[in-house]
């Protein structure tokens, strides 16, 4: 049986400035996953609506799994615009489908059977869901290889300093961006170290296996206890970055799965997410070459 890798929180429509694009980064994260050979599930909520049923028809045509519950809320719409580097800004839309999905038996039981689980901050800024991510989190056991991964993904103003700090209690991977490592370290108060010295007290602090920090062009680190890894960013022709880190977080997360060791998995990340650079929108098909 293949080990189940699952997405859990926003799936929505990123209004692209050429037009809307499938998205949402647990969503990106379990795509990815799937193209790497893994059982692998996006677990989120869309509406009763055109958009929502849209949604249903594409996850069906790249053949990923879903439990995808319609709701009686529209279904998340993200108006996205981009600098003159690519570099997406967001504008979320609020009260809509992702915000309100359910817990059920057929998600405790897909907990159970989870090897690796991907969420972030953005689906916990509502009380429905975020009940959903944290049942979910308790529900999977521990042990036994199995990975809980807290891609922050701070967006706007939708999290607090309660919300990220009980998810890195329940995780045991954190990957976080530079510019979000400057506000968590503003949350907990200690914003005078620096960068290396904020991701070892992190992972001491929350006893993680290890913790990702993307710099963007300044290259990639994974620390692990007593260990760094560094991986430069190529230069490669930016069509958009969107879905980029989730495509990072997927390839790293699928390469260890399949037994790579940390070193292998943050170059092929590294090299997934700068390939994902070139194209329009978070869910290309990935090239032969990065197939596990």
């Amino acid at each position: 049986m293949k080990d189940i890798v699952v997405g859990l929180g926003e799936l929505l429509w990123d209004m692209l400035p050429e037009g809307r694009k499938l998205g949402g980064a647990p969503a990106n994260f379990a795509y990815h996953a799937s193209q790497f050979g893994f059982e692998s599930y996006a677990v989120s909520s869309v509406g009763n609506d055109p958009l929502g049923r849209e949604i249903l028809d594409i996850l069906k045509t790249k053949n990923l799994d879903r439990y995808v519950s319609c709701v009686d809320y529209p279904t998340g719409t993200v108006q996205v615009e981009l600098d003159s580097a690519g570099v997406p800004r967001y504008e979320i839309r609020q009260g809509v489908a992702w915000d309100n999905i359910p817990y059920s038996s057929e998600l405790k039981d897909l907990a159970m059977r989870t090897k690796a689980v991907c969420f972030g901050s953005l689906a916990q800024r509502s009380s429905v869901s975020r009940e959903t991510i944290d049942r979910f989190l308790d529900d999977m056991p521990d042990g036994d290889g199995r990975l809980k991964i807290f891609d922050i993904n701070l967006r706007q103003n939708f999290y607090d300093k309660d919300t990220v700090c009980k998810s890195l209690s329940k995780c045991n991977i954190l990957k976080i961006n530079d510019e979000e490592l400057v506000t968590v370290s503003r949350l907990f108060g200690y914003p005078g170290i620096d960068l290396e010295d904020k991701c070892w007290i992190l992972l001491a602090k929350y006893n993680l296996k290890m913790l990702i920090l993307t710099c963007g062009v300044n290259g990639s680190y994974v620390f692990t206890p007593g260990n760094i890894s560094f991986v430069e960013t190529p230069k490669v022709a930016v069509v958009d970055t969107v879905g980029a880190g989730d495509s990072f977080t997927s390839a790293f997360v699928s390469s260890i799965l399949k037994g790579k060791s940390v070193y292998d998995a943050h170059h092929l990340a590294v090299e997934v997410s700068a390939y994902v650079c070139t194209q329009n929108g978070a869910m290309p098909e990935l090239p032969a070459k990065f197939r596990l």
